[in-house]
């Protein structure tokens, strides 16, 4: 082997191994309610907006809330935690039922620096149900209106 294919070499096993590392560095996991408690490094955690617990201090630029498990049956028995973010609250909040906050714990509270807010499918029924057909979906995209189907030969000549 000459001296360039070495250097080559070389070179790519480098960029590779730092590419591999810069991503493990980066990649943040999903953790539980109570090892979001817990954790001193930065993670993410999913929960439900308790909408009785939200409030915001403009003056700050403080919003804080309570998350509780999303898939515990009772959210009175739920386990809770409080989340802390510091900017502006993202425009959809008030409409959001569940919360994915990345961020780190610290003194009892899970400060996040950022914020992914799930709210619910326009396609999503009062009870919580989606529809699998959109003409259930009372007044739906289309509102009450009846669509004719014709060629587009017909729909031209208008």
């Amino acid at each position: 082997m000459n001296a360039k294919t070495i250097i080559g070499l070389v070179i790519i096993g480098v960029t590779m191994i730092w590419g591999i590392t810069s991503f493990l560095d980066s990649t943040i996991v999903y953790v539980s309610i109570a090892e979001a408690k817990t954790s001193s490094e930065m993670v993410q955690v999913m929960g439900k907006i308790s909408k009785d617990e939200v409030s915001y201090n403009s003056a700050e630029s403080r919003l804080e809330f309570t998350i509780y498990d999303a898939e515990a049956e009772d959210e009175v028995t739920a386990e809770r935690l409080k989340v802390v973010y510091y900017g502006v609250v993202p425009g959809n909040f008030d409409q959001a039922i569940s919360v994915v906050a990345k961020g780190v714990s610290h003194e009892n509270e899970f400060v996040a620096d950022k914020l992914l807010v799930k709210c619910p499918s326009k396609y999503q029924g009062e009870d919580g149900e989606e529809y699998g057909d959109i003409k259930k979906h009372k007044g739906g995209i289309m509102g009450d209106t009846v669509i004719n189907s014709r060629p587009d030969s017909a729909a031209s000549s208008m």
